[in-house]
Parts: C-alpha cells; structure tokens; sequence
C-alpha cells in the first residue's frame, strides 16, 4: 500500500526497521514503536478516535497507522 508514493521520509532507526518499506503499520507495531502494550493503542483510539496524536486509517477491521506521521511524532513534530 503505497499511499506517499513520491515523499520521502527520513525514518527513525528502530521505526524504519519495524516499517520496512511500507507506509502504514499495524496496532502491533505501532505498540512497539512507543514501547506500549497494542491494547493501549486501541483503547487510546477508542476514547480519543487517536493515538498519541495520530488518526489510524480504518481499512476493513483493522486500524493501520501512517509511518511518516509516527516518524513526525517521534522526532516531535507533532
């Protein structure tokens, strides 16, 4: 799913070895990412309609999380 096709994101170590070349994570990663438990993350969207500042993409049943807007976060952008 290559929903930035032509932006380039200068990823964080740990996150672009989680994200590989792909544009949108599971709840899972996400989870690792910030080093929380998955159910944090959705309970996180559950209350908010967020997690740590970002809207997920719903795709059928599951939410996927923007790996530029995760690299934005971590660098503090957001």
């Amino acid at each position: 799913m290559n929903i930035l096709k032509n932006h380039t994101v200068n990823l964080p170590p740990g996150l672009s070895a989680i994200a590989g070349n792909r544009d949108l994570i599971t709840t899972p990663e996400m989870a690792q990412v910030f080093n929380v438990a998955s159910q944090t993350v959705r309970k996180n969207y559950s209350l908010t309609g967020e997690a740590y500042g970002i809207r997920p993409t719903k795709i059928g049943n599951r939410l996927l999380w923007s790996v530029a807007q995760i690299a934005d976060k971590l660098r503090g952008a957001l």
